[in-house]
């Protein structure tokens, strides 16, 4: 196995993400940052105020929440199109028999559309 393909780990031989969606979570604002989207000044200060606002740790389910956060500020994604996106990935997932992979194709809103 090369490097790069390893689960990356902490200095506790624990793995630093502890689901797949947490690694593309933490890809995603990277990306868009050095896409230019914004500054870690203004990231660090849009995650302080998403943790403080829920009084939770910075996870990645605060990451991102203050990710949304930020692209609606920028008019890139609505926040009811989050919304409508986030209800369509849960009605997929339970649709979605255990241990296979979720797909929006497998939203039975989406099937019965296309039907």
């Amino acid at each position: 196995m090369k490097d790069a393909d390893r689960i990356p780990l902490d200095d506790a031989v624990a793995p630093v993400f502890a689901e797949p969606w947490e690694a593309q979570a933490f890809a995603l604002v990277v990306a868009l940052h050095d896409g230019g989207l914004f500054d870690w000044k203004e990231w660090a200060e849009a995650l302080g105020a998403e943790t403080q606002r829920t009084g939770q740790g910075a996870d990645y389910a605060a990451w991102l929440a203050t990710l949304e956060g930020l692209l609606a500020a920028r008019g890139i994604a609505e926040p009811e199109r989050l919304s409508e996106r986030r209800a369509a990935f849960a009605r997929a997932a339970a649709a979605t028999p255990h241990g296979e992979p979720i797909r929006l194709a497998n939203d039975p809103r989406a099937v019965a559309a296309q039907e």
